[in-house]
């Protein structure tokens, strides 16, 4: 790929840098790497290997060829569970790597924070840690060998150095063998004491105890040799865990104290401060689980972890605690759920920390310094001395028990960051010198770190890394300007916004204020990948299906970003209407995205724009303004769905789907106009499959309530989806007026069809209506609060339940699965899925008839085959209830249908 978007997409990783690469190649085999690489050698083009592009410190950026392994280099070769050893690719993703072993009773124990996104090939060239390094060490004491091809067209095996070796590769270890003997003296005066130590390579192993030539490429950062498969030494899954929340008054207090609780041996202790808790009580999917460990308002926590023998130890750090002043400071957490919602809660803190509204962001530059535990309290207190002394703060969490603590100060990269920046780094770095401390300790050196390898390591060192450098890469080809001759940490012109950065947003369709802006809100994301994820949530469904950058939300987000800011020219618009062809608006990024990014509002805002401009199809018209001839049709429903069914493909409707049908008896009634419930029945509820309000009626009424059920009132929805905004406002605001008789009374609005109902909690604050119907819930939020008189009868009957996208975005499943609970003997199971791919009209749409059905055969659909055919099918969305039937030919029905047969 070498257009102006794709290289753009590719331009930036999780750091404060942006450098757009030559092109980017994406390999369908080792082969087709090896020939890449080859070509690029001999056209002496540099060469960039990338993973997630999840790096914090530049790493992943560069004037390069990009090498992306991630979507076909992505297997476990080998797994050996005898003798605890895994041969995989560079693109296998840790968490994929770590399912694959569940079976075995086994794991690799690397757990990095960003274990859902990250490769094992970026793990091992950036020498990743993890929570639990304590227990279990870093990479490179994880890595056993690399299978590896150098600039010259040599396939090594990398590993023990004790071994006979011949050829050229035996030359090499020679070389290396020597060098060491020439500064071991050096490297053992030079390289700090302390188990967090990443910069340069790691010339201190090429020594005994572990004399081990892959050690070399661990943390080598892609800039010696591509690594095609890695050798991994696999650890037994600890059978229990137990976990103790330590709660702090004071941030110093939780420093001071951490030297004291490494004792007891946990596997983890790893740092919470204020500003995350903070910030991780306003992220939907974060709220409750921090509501249920944190005790009062501390400054800090500490989450301190003891695994299988050790867990009674929990009792220890009780005592231990109280014995130092602080009784009744510890939250145990038996419970294994929480334990796990915990983790995933310190896992994205990074992203957490990045969800800060506006300019100012935590910056990564000095957040991996690390120095002995004696004077963990003392040096943290120091550096906040030097924020404030610049005029900023800094924000802390991560791995105490090992003295790396992730601090980032708050800077404005856009303005004065940069010299702020270098001010505090020079203060950092002489800090970390007296206290004997490494300061790169996890996140690797890149751009931001490399110039202050040769301060720590001296020049003897410093030229030695150069040397193994020219032995490996004479030409300087492989990822250049990292460890060796680096760029200047604050060079302004590899910043993401560079000085003469300047958006130009159109006058915006929705509200965009509590960001400060659209494209403030495109540019919350900070590239950290989240959005990777392929077995947990919902987001992104699309690149799930296609494992394509430019299908990722992180895509997206960039390919707006470089419009906005006129950075892909003239081919800027279709650019991102190509990357948000296949967005399918089902707002799990709106929940799970940790930085706050909402893919499915932006896409209406581009819409709104996009449709102005260049005018509606026929196709947009006849999804978008469904709900105004919806009446006139149902009333001639044989008629219409005769010409549906002629027309389809002429419309651009997939010829291999069957439209929804009109139905004659479409749901009329009204109910009580003096309702103590307000039913709400979309569009296509009432003229599609009207068997459903009825049988939510029935429901409601049961349980004792007088419902109301208006006619005429519309979301939008379908408006907002052809980028109508205009039009979608006119039926919002006429909802509004209608209910408010109802809202001002504090009648309950309930809906059936989630995508209809989670419009007025979501786009109608943005539409300039006002709040008046966030308090609106969908069916069985309503019955789970409130379920009145209802009464079932027991059954036995097994289900099977897909909860609609914006149900999981919206945090309802667990109300769903509560309601169905009420039925005696219902025995639910919950399908664990992201979209099902129908996504209103998108899987309609014959240009992506194909894709719908990928992201439905993921999980769902396989997850329904397999399931016995006397298993009743749940699903509350009417795309879902189709693709369900399209893709399998079975039978899923709405829950109210369900309940209203059980009273």
């Amino acid at each position: 790929m070498f257009d102006a978007a794709s290289r753009g997409r590719y331009s930036t990783d999780a750091s404060i840098y942006q450098v757009q690469p030559i092109g980017v190649v994406v390999p369908r085999s080792e082969e087709a790497a090896r020939a890449a690489i080859a070509i690029a050698v001999e056209e002496g083009v540099p060469i960039l290997p990338r993973g997630a592009g999840s790096s914090q410190c530049g790493q992943a950026v560069g004037e390069a060829l990009l090498i992306d392994h991630t979507k076909y280099l992505n297997r476990a070769l080998q797994v050996d569970p005898e003798i605890l050893r895994a041969i995989v690719q560079p693109g296998m993703v840790l968490d994929a790597l770590n399912a694959q072993l569940r079976k075995h009773g086994l794991w690799f124990p690397v757990d990095v924070s960003t274990s859902a996104q990250a490769t094992i090939g970026g793990m091992t060239g950036n020498n990743s840690c993890g929570s639990r390094s304590i227990a279990y060490g870093n990479m490179v004491h994880n890595v056993l060998a690399v299978d590896a091809f150098t600039t010259g067209g040599e396939r090594w095996h990398f590993g023990p150095m004790d071994q006979h070796l011949s050829g050229s590769y035996g030359e090499f270890i020679a070389r290396l063998k020597a060098l060491y003997q020439r500064e071991k003296e050096e490297i053992e005066t030079r390289f700090p004491k302390v188990l967090r130590k990443v910069a340069g390579y790691n010339l201190d192993h090429l020594g005994p105890p572990h004399a081990n030539a892959a050690h070399l490429l661990v943390g080598s950062e892609g800039t010696l040799a591509y690594s095609e498969r890695i050798h991994l030494k696999l650890a037994r899954l600890p059978e229990k865990r137990s976990l103790g929340v330590c709660h702090f008054p004071k941030f110093y207090t939780a420093m001071d104290l951490t030297q004291h609780i490494v004792k007891l041996g946990p596997s983890a202790v790893e740092l919470v401060d204020r500003t995350m808790i903070g910030l991780a009580r306003e992220i939907p999917a974060f709220e409750k689980t921090v509501n249920a460990f944190i005790k009062g308002d501390p400054d800090a926590i500490l989450l301190v972890e003891f695994a299988d023998d050790k867990v009674g130890r929990i009792k220890d750090l009780v005592q231990l605690m109280a014995d130092l002043g602080l009784p009744g400071s510890v939250v145990e957490v038996p419970d294994e759920k929480l334990q796990k919602q915990i983790w995933e809660v310190r896992k994205a803190g990074l992203n957490i920390m990045m969800s800060m509204k506006g300019d100012g962001k935590p910056v990564s530059f000095i957040e991996d310094c690390a120095v002995p535990l004696e004077h963990l309290a003392e040096y943290t207190d120091r550096l906040t001395r030097v924020f404030e002394k610049n005029g900023t703060r800094g924000t802390w969490y991560a791995h105490a028990s090992v003295g790396t603590l992730h601090v980032r100060p708050i800077l404005d990269m856009r303005r004065d960051g940069a010299e702020k920046m270098r001010a505090i780094a020079e203060e950092a770095c002489a800090m970390v010198k007296e206290y004997k401390g490494a300061y790169s300790g996890e996140h690797g050196d890149g751009l931001v770190r490399s110039e202050w390898i040769a301060p720590f390591f001296g020049p003897r060192l410093t030229a030695a890394l150069g040397e193994i450098k020219s032995w490996l890469d004479p030409k300087g080809l492989m990822n250049p300007g990292k460890i060796v001759n680096p760029s200047r940490m604050d060079d302004r012109t590899l910043f993401r916004f560079k000085p003469a950065y300047e958006t130009h947003p159109p006058k915006p369709a929705l509200d965009w204020s509590e960001w400060g802006g659209y494209d403030k809100a495109v540019e919350m994301c900070n590239n950290n990948g989240h959005c990777r994820k392929f077995d947990a949530g919902t987001m992104c469904p699309s690149y799930r299906a296609t494992l394509d950058e430019k299908h990722l939300t992180r895509g997206r987000a960039n390919t707006l970003r470089l419009a906005l800011s006129n950075q892909l020219g003239a081919e800027g618009e279709e650019a991102v209407k190509a990357a948000l062809d296949l967005c399918v608006s089902c707002k799990g990024c709106k929940r799970e995205c940790p930085t706050g990014v909402d893919m499915a509002r932006m896409k209406i805002e581009f819409l709104a724009h996009y449709k102005a401009k260049h005018g509606l199809t026929a196709r947009d018209r006849a999804i978008g303004y469904l709900p105004r001839y919806a009446p006139w049709a149902a009333r001639v429903a044989p008629v219409v769905n005769l010409l549906s069914s002629l027309l389809k493909s002429s419309l651009g409707f997939s010829p291999k789907r069957e439209l929804p049908k009109w139905r004659a008896d479409f749901f009329n009634e009204t109910g009580r106009s003096d309702g103590d419930v307000v039913l709400l029945v979309d569009t296509f509820n009432r003229y599609f499959e009207p068997e459903n309000a009825r049988a939510a009626l029935k429901v409601l009424e049961a349980a004792g309530y007088r419902v109301h059920a208006p006619r005429g009132l519309c979301c939008g929805r379908t408006f907002l989806s052809a980028g109508l905004v205009d039009e979608a406002k006119k039926e919002a605001r006429k909802m509004v007026e209608a209910l408010a008789p109802y809202v001002a009374k504090g009648v309950p609005i309930v809906g059936l069809e989630p995508s209809c109902l989670f419009s007025l909690r979501d786009e109608f604050t943005v539409m300039g209506v006002g709040n008046q119907l966030k308090g609106a819930l969908l069916f069985e939020e309503f019955l789970a609060q409130q379920p009145g008189k209802l009464k079932f009868k027991p059954t036995g009957q097994q289900v099977l339940l897909h909860g609609h996208c914006h149900q999981k975005a919206f945090d309802v499943m667990p109300a769903v699965e509560k309601v169905l609970g009420m039925v005696p003997g219902l025995k639910v199971s919950t399908v664990q899925t992201s979209c099902c791919g129908m996504a209103g009209s998108f899987g309609y749409e014959a240009e992506h008839y194909d894709v719908s059905l990928r992201m439905a055969e993921l999980s769902l659909l396989p997850s329904i085959r397999s399931s016995s055919k006397d298993t009743l099918l749940v699903a509350d969305g009417t795309s879902c209830r189709h693709q369900i039937a399209d893709g399998t030919g079975r039978k899923a029905v709405h829950a109210a249908r369900l309940l209203a047969d059980a009273l």
